[in-house]
């Protein structure tokens, strides 16, 4: 059976302003390596599919820079979205890309751009192991992160009775809790939801028509028509439109160094820190500097940061603005946006 890869590369990552702008969000920046994040992930999945059998879903305005920046992607592969329609007519619209080049037996292996993961082979023998659970059970399967923290900011999975050695029946899917309730299913063997999803897409596709009426009607009309398709389905995530609704789910525990790359904070998780604990990045333009001080996140771009005798900040410097918050408070920065002038947000 063929596999596939497929990188969903859309959104615009407000929470990593002022580097993130809708002409250069977050996937395209370098924020955990010297790579931007979707160049990550996909040289990450490269022995796992070519790029012949990678799709890159994302934003239309997007598919230029994309394709300048994969230039051995095939520009068919990078999939262009006509308008945010959520993830269950994105990851419904490959499934029907690839079951119209591959059949039905392809099976899709489904990643999100904007992720570090810490051990990359570790990452790829979880696949492979959910993709064989795909082939030979036809069910859907998800990837569920053993937490490593109790994280209020992910959904979590409750495993349930054994369907086969390693791979378990998912019991139920759990929105994002308080942290209260996070630390109990911590401790009570829960799962974070990573958005890892593999399947054959003839089985994605035939839950889809079964429990989705959302983007059931419109796949069926315009399978062949892009526009036609995300302009008559109404918006859901996969989770909520699919995933919850079947009764064909299963999980297998995955402990590969994954973390969402979602706010400034976090790269202080993922990134190299000095013997202070300090996360001090940029481009090769970008110098920082951390004296006597600790648990910071720096990212320079073009320009030089120096910080003496503080802890716990994070700072953004690029020319001509300089953004300087902390860790805690970095994961809000929307209302922050929300309140400032569009001469700041606009600067260049």
């Amino acid at each position: 059976m063929t596999r596939w890869v497929v990188v969903l590369a859309g959104g615009v990552g407000s929470r990593f302003w002022p580097l993130s702008t809708p002409e250069r969000p977050k996937q395209l920046l370098p924020l955990v390596g010297d790579a931007p994040l979707l160049a990550e992930a996909v040289a990450r999945l490269a022995p796992i599919a070519d790029a012949r059998h990678t799709l890159i879903l994302t934003n239309a305005g997007l598919v230029e820079p994309i394709a300048k920046m994969l230039p051995d992607m095939p520009r068919e592969n990078i999939v262009g979205e006509p308008k945010p329609s959520g993830s269950a007519a994105a990851l419904a619209w490959a499934a029907n890309v690839i079951h119209q080049r591959d059949g039905d037996d392809a099976v899709m292996i489904s990643v999100h751009a904007d992720w570090a993961v810490g051990e990359p082979q570790g990452f790829r023998t979880v696949l492979d192991q959910a993709a064989r659970a795909a082939e030979t059970q036809h069910q859907l399967v998800t990837v569920g992160v053993v937490p490593t923290r109790p994280d209020p900011g992910f959904g979590y999975i409750q495993p349930g009775d054994e369907a086969s050695p390693g791979v378990r029946r998912v019991a139920r899917f759990v929105e994002k809790p308080d942290r209260v309730r996070a630390e109990q299913m911590c401790r009570e063997g829960y799962l974070w939801n990573s958005g890892i999803f593999v399947w054959r897409v003839g089985d994605f596709l035939a839950e889809v028509r079964a429990h989705t009426p959302e983007v059931a009607p419109a796949l069926e009309r315009h399978a062949r028509d892009i526009g036609r398709f995300f302009e008559s389905v109404t918006p859901i995530a996969v989770d909520h439109g699919v995933l919850e609704r079947s009764s064909r789910m299963l999980v297998l525990r995955g402990d590969f160094g994954w973390d969402d790359v979602g706010t400034w904070g976090a790269l202080r998780r993922v990134r190299e820190r000095d013997d202070a604990g300090n996360a001090l990045g940029g481009n090769a333009g970008g110098d920082a500097h951390a004296v006597s001080s600790s648990g910071n996140v720096v990212h320079a771009e073009d320009t030089t940061v120096v910080l003496y005798g503080v802890e716990d900040l994070v700072v953004v410097a690029r020319p001509g603005l300089v953004l300087v918050t902390t860790v805690d408070k970095s994961s809000d920065l929307k209302s922050l946006i929300e309140k400032l002038p569009e001469s700041v947000l606009n600067a260049r």
